[in-house]
């Protein structure tokens, strides 16, 4: 079995990640989907042999099969010439070499195509502050980073920083330089590689996810003092995700950062990937914009009241999710029931639906 086949096809089919592992096929994943490829059932000779072929794909990362053997898992990335680049993790299960690959694109999305919002990219318009991008884990926030980021490439002159874990797409320079560092390659951890970005002369900077209390600070000081901010949460809507950055400090300082929220925040936008009728995932988005209304929410720590407020200022370009699930539904893309599902006032929304 030959891995380069196997990549070849996994990038002609568009999928996400390529599971390697001993007593199943080889399986792609696409749309949140697993699927297998093939008809062999790998057994831990085979799986073996295909992650050393990886390995001997992978030159020049001081990577070898000795490193996964020694401490029983294993993170690289690697490229293949006008095909992708690939983030490998390897590691051992019940004794047998495994391994994951996510597929690394060349060719950036198109926001039409994934139906983002034209309020959601004309975030790249912001000069300065945060912008936060959040949702469950595969609901497409790097996607919608990848898109603000390639909106910012073509339409400005800006030196964008990109810190990511992993680089999901690659970005060639266009109106801007952008400069791509992968945590465990390029920097050691997101927090080294943001202090030095500070000093890099950015004018744009992407963490790919706020994880701690020093990374919040140090992306709100950024967000501060100029640079236009773009991070990720797991977190689903405006209010949930005000309230874990904040709860993420000691209680003695929560009220200063209540505060550097007020001056820094630009926008908060949630997304999460409903089950379509075609069998593909259906992004739906809450888009809430830090008005003056919202500042004061913030500031006051009233954030229960932040939904009502996004739903009063839908001509400014908010959004809530509800009203996107709607829309998904009246336009053919989602059923009845997947849109009651994943409403957030499902009494509400029954109404509406009827």
């Amino acid at each position: 079995m030959d891995v380069e086949q196997i990549l070849k096809k996994a990038i002609e089919d568009k999928v996400s990640d390529i599971f390697i592992v001993a007593g199943t096929t080889i399986a792609f994943k696409k749309s949140g989907q697993i699927y297998s490829f093939g008809e062999k059932i790998l057994n831990p000779s085979d799986t073996e042999d295909l992650i050393q072929q990886i390995y001997s794909l992978a030159t020049g990362i001081n990577k070898s099969f000795d490193t996964l053997k020694q401490y029983g898992e294993d993170d690289f990335s690697f490229s293949l010439s006008r095909l992708g680049r690939f983030r490998v993790n390897t590691y051992f299960q019940r004794g047998s070499i495994a391994a994951v690959m996510r597929v690394v694109r060349f060719d950036l999305p198109d926001p039409k195509e994934y139906h983002i919002p034209s309020a959601v990219i004309d975030l790249a318009n912001l000069n300065n502050g945060l912008v936060i991008i959040t949702g469950p884990t595969g609901s497409g926030k790097s996607t919608t980073l990848a898109c603000i980021v390639d909106q910012i490439n073509k339409t400005k002159r800006d030196h964008i920083i990109t810190i990511e874990d992993p680089i999901e797409y690659l970005h060639r320079h266009n109106k801007s330089i952008v400069s791509q560092r992968e945590v465990g390659h390029d920097t050691k951890d997101y927090i080294t590689a943001l202090h030095a970005a500070l000093r890099e002369a950015p004018n744009v900077i992407l963490v790919g996810e706020m994880r701690d209390l020093e990374t919040v600070s140090v992306a709100l000081n950024a967000a501060e003092t100029g640079h236009l901010v773009l991070s990720s949460l797991h977190t689903l809507g405006a209010a949930e995700t005000i309230s874990r950055i904040i709860d993420i400090f000691p209680p003695n300082q929560q009220e200063q950062i209540r505060v550097q929220l007020t001056m820094s925040l630009q926008a908060v936008v949630s997304q999460q990937l409903l089950p379509g009728k075609d069998g593909s995932m259906v992004p739906c988005f809450e888009i809430m914009k830090s008005i003056p209304a919202v500042k004061t929410l913030i500031r006051d720590n009233r954030l229960h009241l932040l939904d009502n407020t996004i739903l009063q200022n839908k001509d400014i370009g908010m959004l809530s999710m509800d009203d996107s699930i709607l829309q998904m539904y009246r336009d053919g893309f989602i059923d009845k029931d997947v849109a009651l599902q994943y409403s957030f006032n499902k009494a509400l929304m029954a109404k509406k639906l009827d």
